[in-house]
């Protein structure tokens, strides 16, 4: 008896593996509906160029030779592990059925990419692979801010303004690959949310909504609070204190200017700014209260997804609402 259960033990790791099996054979299925779906379904604003039809054709094969990979060496894989390289492989099929469907352009796609490269490998612990392309995901999306403020005319002070803030996160992101260096870092990313502030304003002012300005403090507040009383150094308190309050004000900023311009494109960059706010919420806890499980993971992924939001959906204010501000034309 004690032989045969012997014989029918699992050793260490086998039963994550098995689990991890199961898994990647039920995402099998799913993950190629998903790219039919993201291919051949879907409303296709235009018809694509040749260029990107053959763009999407190399992607096509390469997420193909990348599936094959995957799905040959996942029994082998921790669960999470597999579950985050899944998660990776996902994002960049939703990109390459976006891009064909005119939904995202080329440059977008190639920042889901490297942010999904930096995400799984920040999660993973996969050293030099992170320190590629993090900052290549911002350095991508700082060009594609850059060309598209020229290609829709924007004016040059807003223009300034966003590469700025998308600049000085760069910087932060550089910055806080090293853990001695997380006041810089920090620094760099208020002064990214301060670029941010300024953008917002250009045509409702600052704060058009004071009641998003008290939501957005209190959450701070709280959020401090919960800090403090979970264990930041004390000489973190005065610079994280002063980020709290300049990242509320920058969501709040974002979220009156939704409310006051109306359409989908601010709505999309206030997500964003809250996004944002999550994000460093996420990073500060597993910081320097409870460590997060595969905590870059939660904390990139949110990150990249509010630059996005905020990179490719601020515009200045239409001029319908533009003349409906004092002292405001459509112009400025």
């Amino acid at each position: 008896m004690t032989r045969r259960r012997r014989r029918h033990a699992l050793r260490p790791g086998q039963s994550q593996a098995m689990r991890s099996g199961q898994i990647i054979a039920l995402a099998t299925p799913v993950f190629f509906v998903l790219m039919g779906l993201g291919f051949f379904a879907g409303r296709r604003r235009g018809s694509a160029s040749p260029g990107v039809r053959a763009f999407c054709a190399a992607r096509l094969v390469a997420l193909l030779a990348g599936a094959a990979a995957f799905f040959w060496f996942s029994d082998a894989m921790p669960l999470a592990t597999a579950g985050v390289w899944l998660a990776a492989l996902i994002a960049a099929l939703w990109a390459t059925g976006a891009v064909r469907q005119g939904r995202l352009t080329v440059a977008e796609v190639l920042f889901v990419d490297a942010a999904a490269l930096a995400t799984a490998s920040g999660a993973l612990g996969i050293g030099w692979l992170h320190g590629v392309f993090k900052p290549l995901a911002l350095a991508v999306l700082i060009a594609f801010a850059a060309w598209r403020s020229r290609a829709a005319g924007m004016p040059a002070r807003f223009a300034l303004l966003l590469v700025a803030g998308l600049v000085a996160s760069l910087a932060g992101d550089v910055l806080l690959m090293w853990p001695r260096l997380f006041v810089p870092g920090l620094v760099c990313f208020l002064l990214a949310h301060l670029a941010y502030i300024a953008l917002f304003a250009m045509g409702p002012g600052f704060f058009p909504r004071p009641a998003a300005l008290a939501a957005t403090l209190g959450i701070g507040g709280a959020m401090y609070a919960f800090l403090w009383q979970g264990g930041l150094p004390a000489g973190l308190r005065m610079p994280v204190g002063v980020y709290v309050v300049v990242i509320a004000c920058m969501a709040a900023q974002a979220i009156g200017r939704a409310a006051v311009a109306g359409d989908a494109a601010a709505r999309q960059v206030a997500v964003g700014a809250c996004l944002f706010m999550s994000s460093d919420a996420l990073l500060a806890t597993n910081r320097f209260v409870q460590p997060l499980p595969v905590a870059s993971l939660w904390v990139l992924s949110s990150y990249y997804a509010a630059q996005l939001l905020i990179a490719a959906n601020v515009r200045p204010l239409s001029a319908r609402v533009a003349a409906q501000l004092p002292n405001m034309s459509p112009s400025r």
